[in-house]
């Protein structure tokens, strides 16, 4: 069977449920340094005694040098900005209750199937794909699906930062193999949950957020120019230079609850060095594969991690330097919203494609796993 033989497979619609609160990078030090100071006095003799190193200061500089973040979103401001706490404070909810993940997937959903011009009735599965999941199951997937009342399936996918792309790619092969003629992939990103607000290498990367994408066949489409999907590309390669260690199974173990590695961490030099070249290849290669010249390509829509990750990217990819234009960048107002910043991206910087440009939307990091899709404005 020939390509020509396949439904064009398209994505109509994207969503963006956006927190109502935000933290600037001068509130974030604040509260890290008074957080700081306490902990250096409650530990005073112990730091006098060498037996444990005393905490240095986070500044506004540092983190915009480091990251080139300057605010994040959280679900949850209070709690961050509490030193004693350095947390987001969030109520569980009873079971007859909509979880969390579910109201911000709910929200992102309906502006999707808004834009696609799509009713519930439209779509035959949901995609839940996110770097953590409030709980193991019911699946999140599910229960936005009954919220919403689509008819159909629903499942759960983590493949940590990259998963938005994977789940692009797992949507895409269910239309193109009859299992579904429309799908709506949601990225729900609570990142400010397992974050470790107290650790000054990484306490400001973090955002809160929700994306929803929504494929379906060119056939069935109802907006006027919608996305085709070209090609998709996926890659994994084994590392623990990004890792989170929490789970069911550290009730098994007491010594190890409440520990270090029970939230994010990562070692960023080694990860900057492996990743960087890693996803430049990965793009390089789709491309041509493909079909498209590198000069034909109008903009990448890259996962939102750090700034001069994303430089150097676009650099090796183009062979120069891209504007800002070719290579948008959400991560300052955002941060890194894990799954969601890849798509935050295409869904704010796309309106001014022409019918025949392309473009590609690009994730990547823990696993490693990377994704690459390929897009053209029809």
């Amino acid at each position: 069977m020939s390509n020509s033989d396949f439904p064009r497979v398209v994505i109509s619609g994207t969503g963006l449920f956006t927190p109502s609160e935000s933290i600037s990078n001068a509130e974030l030090v604040e509260t890290f340094n008074a957080y700081v100071d306490n902990f250096n006095e409650a530990n005073k003799q112990a730091i006098e005694n060498g037996e444990i190193e005393s905490l240095q200061y986070s500044s506004v500089e540092f983190i915009e040098k480091a990251s080139g973040i300057k605010s994040r979103y959280v679900m949850n401001k209070s709690g961050v900005l509490d030193p004693k706490n350095m947390k987001p404070s969030i109520a569980e909810r009873s079971d007859e209750e909509q979880s969390i993940q579910c109201e911000m997937g709910v929200a992102a959903v309906k502006q999707a199937l808004e834009n696609a011009g799509k009713s519930p009735d439209d779509v035959d599965a949901v995609l839940v794909a996110c770097s953590n999941m409030q709980r193991a199951y019911p699946a999140m997937a599910v229960e936005i699906q009954d919220a919403l009342g689509i008819q159909g399936f629903g499942f759960d996918m983590n493949v940590a930062c990259s998963s938005a792309t994977f789940g692009i790619q797992t949507a895409k092969d269910s239309i193109l193999s009859g299992s579904a003629d429309c799908v709506v992939v949601v990225n729900p990103e609570i990142c400010s949950a397992h974050l470790a607000w107290e650790d000054r290498d990484c306490h400001f990367i973090f955002g809160d957020v929700c994306t929803a994408i929504v494929l379906e066949k060119e056939e069935t489409c109802k907006v006027d120019h919608p996305w085709e999907v070209l090609g998709t590309r996926l890659q994994t390669k084994f590392s623990n230079n990004i890792r989170n260690n929490f789970g069911f199974l550290n009730r098994c173990d007491e010594s190890g609850i409440g520990a270090r590695d029970k939230l994010f961490r990562q070692n960023g030099r080694k990860v900057f060095k492996e990743v960087v070249p890693l996803v430049a290849e990965l793009i390089g290669g789709h491309l041509s594969d493909t079909g498209i010249e590198v000069s034909d390509l109008k903009r990448m829509w890259l996962h939102q991690a750090n700034l001069s990750m994303n430089l150097l990217i676009s650099k090796k990819v183009l062979g120069r330097d891209a504007s800002e234009t070719e290579a948008p960048v959400i991560l300052d107002e955002y941060a890194n919203t894990s799954s969601a910043g890849s798509i935050i991206a295409f869904h704010s910087n796309s309106d001014d494609f022409e019918p025949g440009e392309t473009g590609v939307i690009c994730s990547f990091g823990a696993g490693y796993s990377a994704g690459s899709v390929i897009v053209k404005r029809l």
